[in-house]
């Protein structure tokens, strides 16, 4: 259920793979199973990628490669998955395109470990002393996610006389969720038109445009600047907004070019469990005509990142209004120096205990999909497409499994969902929901939990 969620699920199953025993050893990929998720990657994008011709010569590039025996001796899951992620990039000079093995390790360029906590995307806020605000934001889940717990960052930054967003760990997400960020820094009587996707209607060379522009809010932070921190790990819709800001000429970009990714699109599988993601959009600036793919977002003040955040700090007490004291701090901050070394007073961190309610709306999800009449009134709108495609699914498991005898918390995960642990008449689920203000239900899906180590 919902496994359309990817980042929530990327981010679930990181924090959980840091803290799981090892898997089995995986079987060896065979020969039929090469040319099974060749030729539904060669399919896919002839049938969806952005650029028709692009992806037909990179489907064909991976067919003769496979055919001339380049990929004989490849039969780790995850070794060839990152081959194949390299032939299609050589062909397509495009950074979303890729192969990935769920269940194996990040690919090459991603940063290794557990994500760091947050609550959708915000991982810490703090006032830093000088009363500047300081926004930690690692991404853009799902809309009915991220707006509880950005407006109650801004809200808390909302006195500050300087703002810092710091993106060195933004990974990107949702676009309507890059937009609503974006709006707290627009007058709200007036939209601002952001950023055009341009789609691909798949299996044909027609496309259709999608357009984004600012929104209503609860606050804005209007008159007073704002730096955005970016790194080389800066990617996707991560891009996107410090790619709107700066055009629009509403923040100060410091610290490294970004990854320089543009194109959106989704996943699908090819066979053997690994998946392919497929870039089916573009993104087009409506002011330049342009987008960052390839090339990234270049800083206003380039730096390198370790001295991003102090070259930020500076920057943004230069900015506020000038005071003695401003000026004093700012000469007193070191090249190196990190934001914990200047808080005034912690704002806001993730929550690390269950939510009240998560509990007992999840026992009503199980029992309602174990009866066959699930509540969709219950879910966040963005949500009931996804649970109606994957319920035939879902049913099949419940019947599978049995009744539930036990359903028991047991962490937070890393964007901030309640996981439980299911114990059903025969077999177990480790289950994640989330549930936002208006207690929807902006996130619900299940995994499969890891193998219990044997002696």
């Amino acid at each position: 259920m919902l496994k359309s969620l990817t980042i929530a699920l990327v981010l679930a199953a990181g924090t959980a793979a840091a803290q799981a025993p090892p898997p089995p050893a995986p079987s060896p990929l065979t020969e039929p199973q090469k040319q099974e998720i060749v030729d539904k990657a060669v399919q896919a994008l002839a049938e969806g990628y952005i650029y028709p011709e692009r992806g037909r010569n990179a489907g064909e590039a991976i067919h003769n490669a496979l055919a001339s025996g380049a990929y004989n001796e490849l039969s780790d899951k995850t070794a060839f998955a990152n081959r194949l992620t390299a032939d299609l990039q050589a062909v397509t000079h495009d950074r979303h395109m890729r192969v990935i093995n769920p269940g194996g390790p990040p690919p090459p360029g991603v940063p290794a470990g557990p994500p760091p906590r947050s609550w959708a995307g915000v991982i810490r806020v703090y006032r830093l002393k000088g009363n500047i605000g300081y926004i930690d934001l690692s991404g853009f889940p799902s809309p009915g996610m991220f707006r509880d717990a950005v407006n109650a960052a801004m809200r808390e930054v909302d006195g500050t006389d300087a703002l810092i967003i710091d993106m060195r760990r933004n990974g990107g997400g949702s676009p309507p969720s890059v937009s609503y960020l974006c709006s707290f820094f627009f007058d709200g009587a007036k939209p601002v038109h952001l950023n055009d996707l341009i789609w691909r209607n798949k299996g044909t060379e027609t496309y259709r445009t999608q357009q984004f522009f600012t929104g209503p809010t609860p606050t804005h932070y209007l008159g007073k600047p704002v730096i955005l921190i970016t790194s080389h790990f800066t990617f996707s819709g991560g891009e996107e907004f410090t790619n709107d800001l700066k055009v629009l000429k509403r923040a100060t970009i410091v610290g490294e070019v970004t990854g320089g990714g543009a194109n959106p699109g989704g996943t699908q599988p090819v066979g053997a469990g690994l998946i392919l993601f497929v870039p089916g959009g573009r993104a087009e600036n409506p002011t330049t005509k342009t987008s960052w793919e390839g090339v990234g977002v270049r800083p206003d003040i380039e730096t390198l990142t370790d001295a991003s955040f102090s070259t930020a700090y500076r920057t943004a007490l230069k900015a506020a209004k000038p005071s003695p004291e401003r000026a004093a701090i700012a000469n007193g901050v070191s090249a190196g120096a990190a934001a914990d070394g200047w808080i005034d007073a912690t704002l806001l961190r993730p929550r690390a205990g269950p939510s009240a309610e998560a509990e007992a709306a999840l026992r009503k999800v199980i029992a309602a999909v174990s009866t066959g009449d699930p509540d969709y009134g219950a879910l966040d709108p963005d949500l009931v497409e996804g649970v109606k495609r994957d319920m035939p699914n879902t049913r099949r498991e419940m019947a599978r499994l049995g009744a539930l005898q036990s359903l028991t918390f047991k962490e937070v995960d890393g964007l901030g969902s309640d996981v439980y642990r299911a114990t059903f008449e025969h077999g177990e689920l480790d289950w994640v929901i989330y549930l936002s203000a208006d207690h929807k239900i902006a996130a619900i899906f299940y995994t499969q939990p890891p193998p219990t180590r044997t002696s």
